[in-house]
Parts: C-alpha cells; structure tokens; sequence
C-alpha cells in the first residue's frame, strides 16, 4: 500500500503491545507506522505551521505546537510544566477554563524508568504507560501515588537527590539498553527518601502514598535496526526527510538517513509519502 498524504503533525499515538503499535495522526488522518517498518517514506515541510490550540498560522512554534499568543496565555505552557514543585494549580493561580487546571489537579504517579539508563518520573495516572512509551523506556515501575501534579513535584524533588531525572535521548535511541532491576531500586529510594515522605505527609494528611506493589512493565519497541550514528533531522533546515523505516521508539521516527522527533515539530504542515 502507499501513503500519499498532507496534514500537521502531533504526538503519534500509542499502543502497548509487543512491539509497541503507532500511529502518526496528520490532522484528521492516521497512519499505522508499524505497516511502514522496513519500506521507504519521505515527509516533506510545505513551509507552513498552524497552533494546535486556536489554529492560526504562525511563523514559529513556541513549546511544541503553540502560536505566541497562545504560548504566553496558556497555563499548559506555563514554567510549571517543567518545574511541578512551582504549580500554578496550587498556588490558586490556575483559570478553571484553563487544560492545566483539570489535569494538575488529578491523581498523579512518581514513577522509576529505564530509558537511556534509570530516572525518576512524574505523570497523569491515567498516562501510564503512554508516558513510558514516549520517553522510549523499556522497562517502567510506579513508585508513589499522590493526589496532583504539586504534591507529584515535590516528591520528585526529594528523589531527584538519588536518581537523575533526564533521559540521554541518544543512548535511548542507539539499543535496546541494560535491564535494570527497579524492583530493588524501589526499594531502596522509599527507605532513603522515608523521612521526607513522612515531612510531605505531614502537610498533605497522608496524600503520599508509596505503592511497594505495583507491578514492572517491560515495553518492547518495533525496531528492525538501531542507527550506529545519530543524525538528526531538523524540519526548519531539512524541508525534506527520506530514508527507510527502521524502528520507531519513543516519538522518535528511526531510518537509514537519520531519526526526526515528530513531537518537536507538532504543528508543522508535511506530506507523508510511503512506498
């Protein structure tokens, strides 16, 4: 079958299965990319960028979709997002009929993960394990359970003292990575961070709960072949991306040529052509 297709780009939709099943959604249309896997493609910048929010056009797009207007008046895009601790939501500064207010205001999870090595996470209960996935984990185990983003960031914080909460985007894309036992690690980041738990608890009426049962998930990855090299594929100065398929892990598209985050470039018009 071939593609031949024009729409924006967003964050390619997730399944878990084994490999991984995604889905890249150029506007109303969605491509099964797994189908591709082996077979050349080609997305091609038409030069126009459109807000995922309001869906004017725009010359630039400011955190991964937005417009400038809708960048400084949105919550979602508010320094929080990348500092939970500083939450909006708690500070009684968040507009109800912003997306930030309902969603730093659900039950989140603090998470360990095993991606380019192992990190400490903070997600949506609800985005378990579509969150793993799009950090390319391999491997993703629950930690606490707290009741918002704010309570998930300070919890963070206290763990962030023993285990990094980055991921090396490289080395995630390069293999399949060492199987680490989390497991243990659980076990030994819940007695290290006890006491500051204990603290938060104090504050929070027992908010904070630790989940020393939650079950591993082991995530597999439909790759045929791993790039010995990474070459980055950059929409604003490669108007035109072709090679053939090799893998997809993380929001990551992996060929022969090179790999494109297709997240970083949400909002940006191309033509799909698959072979």
């Amino acid at each position: 079958m071939i593609y031949e297709t024009i729409g924006c780009l967003k964050k390619m939709r997730v399944n878990q299965h084994i490999p991984v099943e995604y889905t890249l959604c150029l506007n109303d249309q969605h491509i099964p990319m797994n189908t591709l896997l082996g077979r050349k493609i080609a997305l091609t910048y038409t030069g126009q960028i459109y807000c995922t929010q309001c869906g004017r056009k725009t010359n630039k797009s400011f955190q991964q979709g937005y417009c400038f207007p809708c960048y400084r008046r949105l919550l979602e895009c508010h320094l929080c997002t990348i500092y939970p601790e500083k939450c909006a939501y708690y500070e009684g500064k968040c507009d109800p009929n912003d997306w930030a207010h309902a969603n730093c205001g659900q039950p989140h999870i603090i998470y360990l993960a095993n991606s380019s090595g192992l990190k400490v996470g903070i997600t949506r209960t609800s985005q378990i394990p579509t969150r793993w996935i799009d950090q390319g984990a391999t491997q993703g185990l629950p930690i606490f359970n707290v009741k918002n983003r704010y309570q998930s960031g300070l919890v963070e914080v206290a763990l962030k003292k023993y285990i990094a909460d980055k991921t090396n985007w490289r080395a995630m894309l390069c293999s399949g990575g060492i199987p680490q036992d989390l497991l243990a690690k659980r076990e030994e980041v819940l007695k290290q961070i006890k006491d500051g738990v204990d603290e938060l608890n104090k504050k929070f009426n027992g908010d904070i709960q630790p989940l020393p049962d939650a079950a591993l998930t082991e995530i597999t990855y439909p790759i045929l072949q791993y790039p010995e090299k990474i070459q980055v594929f950059n929409l604003d100065k490669d108007k035109s991306v072709e090679g053939i398929l090799q893998g997809i892990k993380g929001q990551y598209l992996l060929l022969d040529t090179g790999v494109i985050n297709i997240r970083k470039f949400t909002g940006y018009e191309v033509m799909l052509h698959g072979e």
